[in-house]
């Protein structure tokens, strides 16, 4: 597991590079001071379990910041994305670490029986693309603590972020989701301090998902594992 997850990161990390570094020449340094900044934030935000913080809306504001260019568009996309990816990992290790104590947990092996079905990897990317509810972090852990094999996982969860950093940056630099000017203006709040409120909510939501037990639940809409 351990050689799954470098592997994973070094892939990730020369892809990255790949599609990063020759679109990366033409900017200025405050730019790419500003991509080094959304990688730490996208990473952050994914490697703490239920942390909300919507980097998508942090990249948007440094989208509109620096103006809209093709390349500086998609080297946003595939900095939040990589960030956010290697961010789970994270998550991953530190379950498989605490895996006797997580395995106490009742929902962590419901999550470890239904890991063992094909669509599994649906549901990963699914979870992975979903705005502002962290739940791919539920499945990370359960994986973690499970030892479930780790590349499937990581190359669907990559793919997914992609996919999620452009559908949601795209939208809120066009003013179709608005989420930006409608905080500010109920609120007062900008993408940043929104952004670290979501993570207060959503880690307190968190453990509660996590402390409750839903086998009975469950077995009462005839969901079994």
């Amino acid at each position: 597991m351990f050689t799954d997850a470098i592997q994973c990161i070094n892939g990730a990390l020369l892809g990255g590079a790949a599609l990063a570094l020759p679109a990366a020449a033409h900017f200025s340094n405050p730019f790419l001071f500003s991509l080094a900044g959304l990688f730490v934030v996208s990473l952050i935000s994914n490697a703490t379990p239920f942390f909300g913080a919507s980097y998508t809306l942090i990249a948007t504001a440094e989208l509109i910041t620096f103006g809209f260019t093709p390349e500086g568009f998609l080297l946003i996309i595939l900095i939040t994305a990589l960030g956010a990816a290697i961010g789970k990992l994270i998550i991953y290790g530190g379950a498989m670490g605490f895996s006797g104590k997580l395995k106490e947990n009742k929902n962590v092996k419901l999550l470890g029986a239904w890991l063992q079905r094909r669509s599994f990897l649906i549901v990963v990317f699914i979870t992975a693309v979903i705005p502002v509810l962290p739940l791919d972090d539920y499945l990370y852990i359960g994986a973690g603590a499970e030892k479930i094999r780790l590349l499937p996982m990581f190359s669907v969860t990559i793919l997914a972020k992609i996919v999620k950093s452009a559908v949601e940056i795209w939208l809120e630099f066009l003013g179709i989701l608005q989420i930006t000017k409608t905080v500010h203006h109920l609120l007062g709040l900008t993408s940043l301090e929104f952004s670290i409120l979501l993570s207060i909510v959503f880690i307190f939501l968190g453990i509660f998902l996590f402390k409750y037990d839903w086998e009975p639940l469950l077995r009462r809409f005839g969901i079994k594992f």
